[in-house]
């Protein structure tokens, strides 16, 4: 099997979170390919007490508990290599988006340390984090689910990982605009045709039909990336 292009390493402590993710549809396939790796490590595997106490109070009061700085030194110590980039997951971190999936796609071993409770102690955020990333302006229970999106989003950025390779170009937020309308077979459905220049063969009228829809859908929805957008040559 030939080396992976992107290795992904995942510090949780729910990695049974990730074992159908990893196992199932793309990225699954992808694995299978050798063209990914991805491994969850349980965080409580790093602890040395024999209760594998990962969490403490925090100083200076407040509600609920922040996760100890010395499981984590030595999960991330024990998986980082030379090349490593660790990603933070983490509600105020940099936004995701798909350029940012497109430079993480390019850094062959990602390590990503999913968060609980109340976020991790910030003397391992100051000393072994080299990126925070927010998936959303919202707050999850922990951080895995949110690096499963990054391993979803980065790995179809590699090359081979889907299946037609024109998909990448399709997708939503490609050249900053939303995706365009999609139809399939019947013609007709509950009254409603697909459009006609969809049924002309004519590729050209297709291409600037679709571009249209898509910027009037970015238009309407998503106006603060408008002004981002590439038109097609």
């Amino acid at each position: 099997m030939s080396t992976p292009v992107v290795e992904f390493d995942v510090i949780t402590l729910f990695p049974g979170m990730l074992t159908g993710f990893f196992s199932e549809s793309m990225i699954g396939r992808a694995r299978t390919a050798g063209l990914i790796r991805a491994e969850a490590h349980n965080l409580r595997d790093f602890t040395t007490d024999r209760w594998h106490i990962t969490d403490d109070r925090p100083f200076g009061g407040g509600a609920g508990m922040v996760m100890k700085p010395e499981p984590l030194a030595r999960a991330i110590d024990s998986l980082r290599r030379p090349g490593t980039t660790v990603i933070y997951l983490t509600p105020d971190g940099e936004p995701f988006s798909t350029p940012l999936a497109r430079e993480f796609a390019q850094i062959p071993h990602l390590l990503m340390v999913s968060g609980h409770y109340e976020g991790i102690d910030e003397r391992i955020r100051e000393t072994r984090i080299d990126r925070e990333v927010s998936i959303g302006d919202y707050v999850l229970t922990n951080g895995t689910l949110a690096a499963a999106v990054l391993i979803d989003a980065i790995s179809r950025q590699v090359p081979g990982v889907l299946g037609e390779e024109k998909s990448l170009t399709q997708d939503s937020f490609h050249h900053s605009l939303l995706g365009f309308p999609q139809y399939t077979r019947p013609v007709e459905f509950e009254g409603r045709a697909v459009p006609e220049v969809l049924l002309s063969g004519n590729h050209g009228e297709i291409e600037r039909w679709r571009h249209s829809r898509q910027l009037e859908k970015t238009r309407q929805r998503r106006p603060d990336i408008l002004s981002k957008t590439i038109q097609p040559s």
